[in-house]
């Protein structure tokens, strides 16, 4: 339990415990599957500041696929849906595409319509002050970021925090949504709460 709120890889602790991989496995599965079953079950509607990002993720060029690397949508890579709560909380969600009604349809069932909005320019957010969103910002990411001013900052830290902590895994396509609500509830969070939320979800499983 120690090795995985470290979030030390399934191999390192094998070695380091003297386990067997497949044990190890097992039970970072089980702790997996605690986690994103609290998320969905904890999950509130975000509230005060709260901004909106979609981000893509899989290989720049397919195998076998010859040509220049691609980023964002211009790919076949997975898009994922964000919302921070600034102060924290994050919500994500696979998404087949990122098209208004794909992403007005999840903000207006997570985000709370008295929210101050922040999003980007891209047109999948246009349209949301006409659905009680009319506290909404759009901000141009090229522009130079001016203190107080309104931004994206905290959804892009947890994009960088997420993308960067799945690079250490050899691939976790099967497991790619428990590993997103491992990331949810592993952002700025300290070992010892960590710790402590994990025991009480093992707890709770157990009883």
């Amino acid at each position: 339990m120690d090795c995985f709120c470290l979030d030390l890889e399934a191999s390192k602790t094998a070695v380091l415990l003297k386990l067997n991989r497949n044990t190890v496995n097992r039970y970072y599965g089980i702790f997996r599957r605690l986690v994103a079953a609290h998320q969905a079950k904890e999950f509130k509607l975000l509230t005060g500041v709260v901004e909106v990002d979609e981000c893509y993720f899989g290989p720049n060029r397919l195998k076998g696929h010859m040509g220049p690397r691609r980023k964002g949508r211009a790919t076949n890579k997975q898009p994922v849906f964000g919302i921070y709560e600034r102060g924290g909380r994050v919500y994500t969600e696979i998404v087949p595409d990122c098209r208004k009604k794909t992403l007005q349809k999840i903000i207006r069932g997570h985000v709370d319509p008295a929210s101050v909005l922040h999003s980007d320019l891209w047109v999948g957010y246009d349209g949301l002050v006409d659905v009680g969103y009319d506290k909404h910002v759009r901000i141009k990411k090229s522009a130079p970021l001016i203190k107080g001013k309104a931004h994206i900052n905290g959804i892009e830290a947890f994009w960088s925090f997420t993308k960067r902590r799945l690079m250490k895994f050899n691939g976790v396509k099967p497991y790619f949504e428990l590993h997103l609500k491992e990331c949810e509830w592993r952002y700025n969070k300290p070992f010892p709460l960590l710790r402590s939320e994990l025991i009480s979800f093992c707890k709770t499983a157990i009883s």
